[in-house]
């Protein structure tokens, strides 16, 4: 049995359905759940910010440690605020490695897509493994605990792209939620992907099987889980959409994909099926509970309305969709008809960072702008980016919330930083109205260390900064 205690905690945040916040409290993790919020009493405390290993050489407890050696943890929480781990509902990790490429700056999504494609055709198993890491890494850093990757751009002889991504995931500690993208549709078909990076339908399909098969851990706990994601409504075919929905309902996971990004894709559907992309989607099986679609910014009130009755959800990526020009998400309306509603960062090549902290902090401000006092308040915006994008992975349940029998993922940030001081009155809601400058002080996932003052626990930093310098050469030397 692992157990880990931080103790001490100056204010932890639950977001649970309750929206307790508890001040000067223990919590108490037993193999990577949770099993007690609890007053703390008060007894000496470790150096502050430190893991503490008790005992001497001789194997004697000095007596004021005896009742922490029963951990092999202990965190002190003094003056620490405390929050759930951050999910991340939709990313592109590979896009790590084609961010700030001056080519692209100033395009919109058809124009980016089909420019990028040429870069991400060189994709191979090295690319994916590094540009994981380090996506990862930084996504920890910045307190998020669960990621949700959407890959789905496949090379020829690019090599079992999905096991690199474990690897990385598995080194750093991250709970993953993979997906088996797809795209069947190249430019010769209409699409906008070259011929080397699309698959027919049986292909995917077949593949689509061993990967469920290979990652879908319903257990608990889970480490890893994967759902069904074909690329968009005009990347991929309307048999790939059916078959995809299909299988992920016989293998019993989720569906997800891009809708409704832009102005170009509802044109696109209106010209080729005679429907918007929602009601296309509809046609296809793609509504219910267990979907969830990134962006959804060009919604009509009817289908907002239907997102809501069927149960589907929505990822809003707001830096991303303001990067490429696309447009802004209607969240307060969603919010108030009853959408479920998360956030992601989107892929760094349209948002340049991996950094779920800063978006929600844009979140906060670009709906405080557009839609004034119906905006959501930092507190709701908080609520998106844990409980509301665990959700959309199907697992409000077991993460997104801290509270007794749930997963022990959870950050921790160090109340007394200098750009910190006179914001904590309001703990729900500093992240997204203040903001965080800079890395968290302790990520936790599963009930183990993997951000230790602000440094990868698990990994050296600067090897894979270096590894991942040197990939880059490879990857890019075509046009830079």
């Amino acid at each position: 049995m692992s157990r880990l205690l931080v103790k001490n905690i100056d204010t932890l945040v639950s977001c649970d359905n309750d929206d307790h916040v508890y001040n000067h409290v223990d919590l108490v993790c037993e193999d990577g759940r949770i099993c007690a919020i609890r007053p703390h009493e008060d007894s000496p405390a470790v150096r502050s910010g430190s893991c503490c290993t008790s005992g001497d050489s001789s194997g004697h407890m000095p007596k004021s440690d005896a009742a922490e050696a029963e951990y092999d943890t202990v965190i002190d929480g003094t003056g620490m605020l405390c929050y759930p781990g951050l999910v991340n509902a939709h990313h592109h990790l590979y896009q790590i490695f084609s961010r700030n490429l001056p080519q692209v700056q100033n395009m919109e999504l058809f124009d980016w897509l089909t420019t990028l494609y040429e870069v991400w055709k060189n994709l191979n198993e090295d690319t994916i493994r590094l540009s994981s890491l380090v996506g990862i890494g930084e996504l920890m850093k910045n307190g998020c605990t669960t990621i949700f990757d959407h890959h789905y751009v496949f090379p020829e002889n690019g090599g079992d792209l999905l096991a690199a991504q474990w690897q990385a995931a598995e080194m750093l500690g991250a709970r993953m939620h993979f997906s088996r993208g797809s795209m069947d549709l190249s430019k010769k078909d209409g699409g906008l992907p070259p011929d080397s990076v699309v698959q027919s339908v049986d292909e995917i399909m077949k593949d689509s099987v061993r990967l469920v098969e290979k990652y879908q851990d319903n257990s608990f706990t889970s480490m890893h889980r994967i759902a069904l994601a074909p690329c968009s409504p005009f990347s991929v075919s309307s048999d790939l959409l059916r078959e995809s929905a299909k299988l992920a309902r016989s293998c019993h996971v989720r569906l997800h994909t891009h809708l409704c990004e832009t102005k170009d894709e509802e044109r696109f559907t209106l010209e080729h099926f005679g429907l918007r992309p929602v009601a296309y989607m509809e046609s296809l099986g793609w509504l219910g509970p267990d979907v969830w679609f990134a962006h959804g910014i060009h919604l009509n009130d009817e289908e907002l309305q239907l997102l809501a009755d069927t149960g589907t959800g929505v990822c809003h990526c707001p830096i991303s969709n303001m990067k490429l020009s696309s447009g802004i998400a209607r969240i307060p309306d969603m919010l108030k008809a009853g959408v479920h509603v998360g956030l992601g960062v989107d892929g760094s090549a349209s948002n340049d960072g991996s950094n779920l902290l800063e978006e929600m902090r844009v979140c906060f401000l670009l709906h405080r702008l557009n839609s004034s006092k119906a905006a959501p308040d930092g507190y709701q915006v908080l609520k998106m980016a844990t409980i509301g994008s665990a959700a959309l992975l199907g697992r409000e349940h077991e993460i997104g919330s801290l509270e007794t029998g749930k997963c022990a993922d959870f950050f921790l940030i160090d109340s007394h930083r200098l750009e910190l001081v006179g914001a904590c009155y309001d703990p729900k809601s500093v992240l997204a109205t203040v903001g965080l400058k800079g890395a968290v002080d302790w990520t936790v996932v599963n009930g183990k260390v993997t951000v230790e003052h602000g440094r990868l626990a698990g990994a050296d930093e600067e090897k894979i900064v270096a590894d991942a310098d040197e990939e880059l050469k490879r990857y890019l030397a075509d046009i830079m």
